[in-house]
């Protein structure tokens, strides 16, 4: 499924974290990972020693590279090391693009501790552009990753940006023997209170029900038999975090973008919203639409 994960890593303690379950991930796919620190050139991090020009964040990145290969090789997991300079995020999705990996793991928690919560992190800002799929997850005193994935949710509105997310999910899904969750969501914003209402609340629903049943259909071409559908109607960010509660879900896959054709994802956006919140990893599907 996976040949060559890029790990870009931090200080924090959640990049340690994730990197155990990431390890658990590539110990199952037989796969590579390569663990990257961008020296951040925003950052005045240059200064002089003994008549010599030293980049601090390039020395550090140098200690917390070599100090998740220990934790890799206790794991027994390949893997191979790097630290460059450039602005971080698009630092690593041309890195992943550059080098061909076929997938980004990290952390939504970084260094400054409530990265997460600000708009503009790297980890959201990678999500928005790259094109190769993004695992994020955050790490929450009470929560734990869990691998192998038995239970996968996808979520869809049908859109083309969906049904690609669906067709990565269920091929994951197919290779660990997982249960699939399909979700379509009836967005209440969406709904006018005029006297259309009820005819246009059906005509979501029934858009929703349909895009699901598509997923449904696209299971079983995959090999995937034990499927579970779910047509709810609410916000959906709200929605998915319940999905996520009530259906003991391992790991969410969907889009980066959405029926009404927006660029990536945009600040606020369903995704945006889910990879902040979901306490477990959202995996991520971008590309060219």
């Amino acid at each position: 499924m996976y040949e060559n994960i890029l790990f870009p890593v931090d200080d924090s303690e959640d990049s340690s974290e994730i990197l155990h379950h990431v390890g658990e991930l590539a110990n199952w796919a037989d796969a590579t990972i390569h663990l990257l620190f961008v020296a951040d050139t925003t950052r005045d991090s240059v200064t002089v020693v003994e008549n010599t020009v030293v980049d601090a964040l390039v020395q550090e990145g140098e200690g917390i590279v070599e100090d998740a290969s220990k934790t890799l090789s206790t794991l027994g997991v390949e893997y191979e090391t790097d630290v460059v300079q450039g602005n971080p995020a698009p630092t690593i999705v041309e890195y992943a693009d550059r080098y061909g990996h076929d997938l980004i793991a990290m952390s939504t928690h970084g260094r400054r501790g409530v990265s997460r919560y600000l708009q503009g992190s790297v980890s959201e800002k990678v999500v928005r552009l790259s094109s190769v799929p993004v695992l994020t997850a955050r790490m929450q005193p009470d929560e734990q990753l869990v691998f192998p994935y038995e239970n996968v949710l996808i979520t869809t509105d049908g859109s083309a940006g969906a049904t690609r997310a669906a067709q990565h999910g269920l091929a994951l899904a197919e290779s660990l023997g997982a249960t699939v969750h399909v979700l379509s969501v009836v967005d209440d914003a969406s709904l006018s209170l005029d006297i259309r209402s009820t005819i246009s609340g059906q005509e979501h629903e029934q858009a929703a029900t349909e895009a699901a049943k598509e997923i449904i259909e696209d299971a079983e071409t995959y090999g995937v038999t034990d499927t579970v559908q779910h047509i709810e109607q609410g916000d959906p960010a709200d929605v998915i975090l319940n999905c996520i509660d009530a259906n003991d879900i391992h790991v969410v896959v969907m889009g980066t973008t959405g029926r009404r054709g927006t660029d990536r994802i945009l600040l606020g956006s369903v995704a945006e919203k889910t990879v902040r919140s979901a306490p477990v990893p959202v995996l991520t599907i971008g590309g060219v639409e």
